[in-house]
């Protein structure tokens, strides 16, 4: 990798690993999670979800993508976790489950598995072009507002 991809905020080689641990310890949360949430779809009753490799990892790993990848994604599923719970706990008579409780956590599971996509690419992709570097750092400062 040259200077100019470094410059314009490639992740080094040596944090490969780093990127490959992250994605893989969030991947597997995420896969319990789902499961966690099968389980609630057959027994309705309530669960708690897994978010501690998020908490551990969330912040090397956004690093580490530079800005590539959707990282809002994986992080709005996160931010979601206690409202699903939420939707989990709440019955109505004789124990159902309302319909928009359940459209909300099935939403949600389609969500944590695009998020599971979306690290299995992040870990399979290509080093960042000079190029392609430059047009993502561009294109994030017409997004900064006027600091003066």
């Amino acid at each position: 990798m040259g200077i100019l991809s470094r410059l314009l905020g490639a992740p080094a080689p040596e944090d490969r690993p780093l990127l490959v641990a992250a994605a893989a310890a969030i991947d597997r949360e995420l896969a319990a999670n789902i499961e966690l949430a099968s389980l609630w779809d057959q027994t309705h009753q309530a669960v708690v979800f897994e978010n501690a490799e998020f908490a551990r990892h969330a912040a090397a790993l956004r690093r580490l993508t530079s800005g590539a990848f959707d990282f809002e994604l994986l992080d709005e599923v996160y931010t979601r976790m206690p409202s699903v719970e939420s939707a989990m706990e709440r019955r109505g008579p004789v124990n159902s489950i309302k319909p928009e409780d359940k459209s909300f956590v099935e939403t949600w599971e389609g969500d944590v598995r695009e998020a599971q996509r979306w690290l299995r690419a992040a870990v399979d992709a290509p080093a960042p072009s000079a190029w392609a570097l430059l047009v993502a750092r561009l294109r994030t400062r017409g997004n900064r507002p006027n600091v003066r």
